[in-house]
């Protein structure tokens, strides 16, 4: 057997705290019951009190409280085997990891706010394969197709302009990488989307793009940016910033955004460009946009999975507290009445009686 939510067991400690709490609760009681008078007399007096009835009670209680915590940690045993059939979209995001996309006129900077937005993308995908291509002088895919989101959050965490040692800007070569990663034998959409700063002074992109569409792979790109542009900052190894980037002729090299040659990019790719914002509007409309587009199955699997069984123990937990709801404080009320009365009688009698009265003598 093995548990879905194993944490949940710590809750368990609960139990033996609550069974050491009910013998010192009770300890105390027989304490301060020895401390009112006679023993005989206060058992005589307490005799149709069913006491073993409300440790039954408060066991049940317990009991039916580790029920209950068993079945929030979901047990499981068994297997049942599924057959998966996944529809979607075939989705790579290019990522430009260069130098400029430090630039800090994105909050916190390009890059970061780019893998913000891609994680968003992720979190909204509904059975979509997605891969990451890298880029700035140089290209490569990061993570092939994959439905597995959280592994590919995994490798965009470590997207930095250090990932690739060449310099500069290469949104042709990326568009090439991001076209040979696609499966050419699924029906299904192909998807691009770029995210750079749209600077690329050493290829031709809208070749590129050209190349792309002509295998059916609708091109989006989001410029992230200004066009006014900023310095590119110089970062060291621990993150510091130590000066910026300035050019042969010692000017400081300033970074603008090129809307104009992602608009031509998207539109070659019959796809839409968008420029990032603060309120990141232009997700949710590019979403909308893939949302449109052709799906079709992506893959057919056979998956074996565990089989849940918490509702056993929930059913078993509420049982038992509805029967400890249920159990009498006392199920000798009428036994114990009698007794109590003929107890309280003789304790008057023996106070009351004549003590010259000859009865009392014999």
């Amino acid at each position: 057997m093995t548990f879905a939510n194993p944490e949940v067991l710590y809750l368990l400690l609960l139990v033996p705290i609550l069974l050491l709490l009910l013998w010192f609760v009770r300890r105390r009681n027989r304490e301060l019951m020895a401390r009112l008078g006679n023993r005989r007399l206060i058992q005589m007096l307490t005799s149709g009190i069913g006491v073993r009835n409300r440790k039954r009670k408060d066991y049940l209680r317990i009991l039916g409280l580790a029920f209950l915590i068993l079945s929030l940690a979901r047990p499981q045993w068994g297997t049942e085997i599924r057959e998966i059939d996944q529809e979607g979209l075939q989705v790579i995001v290019a990522l430009d990891v260069s130098q400029s996309m430090l630039v800090e006129d994105v909050k916190p900077n390009r890059l970061e706010r780019a893998k913000l937005e891609i994680a968003d993308l992720m979190s909204q995908l509904e059975g979509d394969e997605i891969g990451i291509v890298l880029f700035s002088g140089a290209s490569f895919l990061q993570v092939p197709l994959t439905s597995d989101y959280v592994t590919a959050l995994n490798y965009l965490e470590s997207a930095h302009p250090e990932v690739i040692s060449r310099p500069g800007t290469v949104i042709g070569d990326a568009i090439r990488t991001a076209q040979r990663s696609f499966d050419p034998n699924l029906p299904n959409q192909k998807v691009l989307i770029i995210m750079t700063d749209g600077e690329d002074h050493e290829t031709d992109p809208l070749a590129a793009a050209k190349e792309a569409a002509s295998e059916d792979i609708k091109i989006y790109s989001i410029g992230f940016g200004t066009t006014d542009g900023e310095p590119i900052p110089e970062i060291d190894r621990n993150g510091n910033l130590i000066g910026y980037k300035i050019d042969k002729d010692g000017n400081t090299v300033i970074s603008k955004l090129d809307l104009e040659t992602l608009r031509s990019i998207a539109d070659i790719g019959h796809g839409k460009s968008y420029h990032a914002s603060a309120s990141g509007s232009e997700l949710r409309d590019l979403l909308a946009e893939i949302n449109t587009l052709q799906k079709a199955n992506l893959q057919n699997r056979v998956e074996a999975r565990l089989i849940e069984r918490f509702q056993y123990f929930l059913l078993v937990g509420l049982i038992t507290l509805v029967a400890a709801e249920l159990l009498p404080e006392d199920f000798r009320v009428k036994n114990g009445k009698k007794e109590r009365d003929s107890s309280f009688a003789f304790y008057k009698t023996k106070q009351h009686q004549n003590p010259l009265d000859p009865g009392r003598l014999t």
